[in-house]
C-alpha cells in the first residue's frame, strides 16, 4: 500500500473508533482487511474524504456480505454541492448551469447515491442534514416527470421533498454509498 492508502485508513480508523454507534459489534480489523488490496475502493472512499464526506462504516449486508461506507459528515458533503440531479437535467438548463449533475459525479467517484431507506438509516444512526439537503435516488416515475427526490432533517424528523431535476442549490448535495 502506498503512504497515502496508509494515511486514508488511520483516518478512517480514528473516524471508526470514535463512532461505534454506526458500526455496532463490526471489529475494524474485519473492515481493514477487507479495504486493502481493494485500490478502487480506496479510491472511491479517497474521493469521498477529499470532497469532505467523511466517510464511515454504517452496516454491513449480510446477503451480499459487504461492509457499507456512507458519506457522515454532518452536513451534506461540502465538496458536492450546487449540482443538479442528473446528466438529462443538465443539458436541459440554458442558463446559469451548474459544474455537474450528483448522479454523473457519484459514477465518477465509483459510489451510489443513496436510495430513500439508506438516508432513513443514516438518519438513524446520527442527525444529518441539519442545515443542507441531499439528492436521493429517485424512482424512474418521477424522474420521466422532470422531478428528483431530496432528503434533509428539520423538526426531528426526515424529510423528503421534490424539485425540479435541473434544481441547484448552495446547501444541496449529496451523500454517497459504497459497498464493499
Amino acid at each position: 500500500m502506498t503512504q497515502i492508502q496508509e494515511s486514508l485508513l488511520r483516518t478512517l480508523q480514528a473516524r471508526f473508533d470514535a463512532n461505534p454507534h454506526r458500526h455496532p459489534g463490526m471489529p475494524w480489523n474485519e473492515v481493514a482487511t477487507r479495504l486493502r488490496g481493494r485500490s478502487a475502493a480506496l479510491k472511491s472512499i479517497a474521493a469521498m474524504e477529499a470532497s469532505r464526506g467523511e466517510p464511515d462504516v454504517v452496516g454491513f449486508d449480510e446477503a451480499s456480505r459487504q461492509f457499507l461506507f456512507c458519506d457522515c459528515s454532518r452536513e451534506s458533503p461540502a465538496g458536492r454541492r450546487s449540482l443538479c440531479y442528473d446528466r438529462e437535467a443538465l443539458d436541459a438548463r440554458k442558463e446559469q448551469k451548474p459544474e455537474g449533475s450528483a448522479m454523473e459525479r457519484a459514477s465518477a467517484m465509483g459510489i451510489e447515491l443513496l436510495s430513500e431507506a439508506a438516508y432513513r438509516h443514516l438518519q438513524q444512526l446520527d442527525e444529518f442534514d441539519l442545515k443542507t439537503s441531499s439528492w436521493i435516488l429517485t424512482p424512474p416515475d418521477v424522474r420521466s416527470l422532470g422531478g428528483a427526490l431530496f432528503c434533509d432533517r428539520r423538526y426531528g424528523k426526515v424529510f423528503v421533498y421534490h424539485n425540479g431535476a435541473q434544481s441547484y442549490y448552495a446547501a444541496r448535495g449529496f451523500r454517497g454509498l459504497l459497498r464493499l
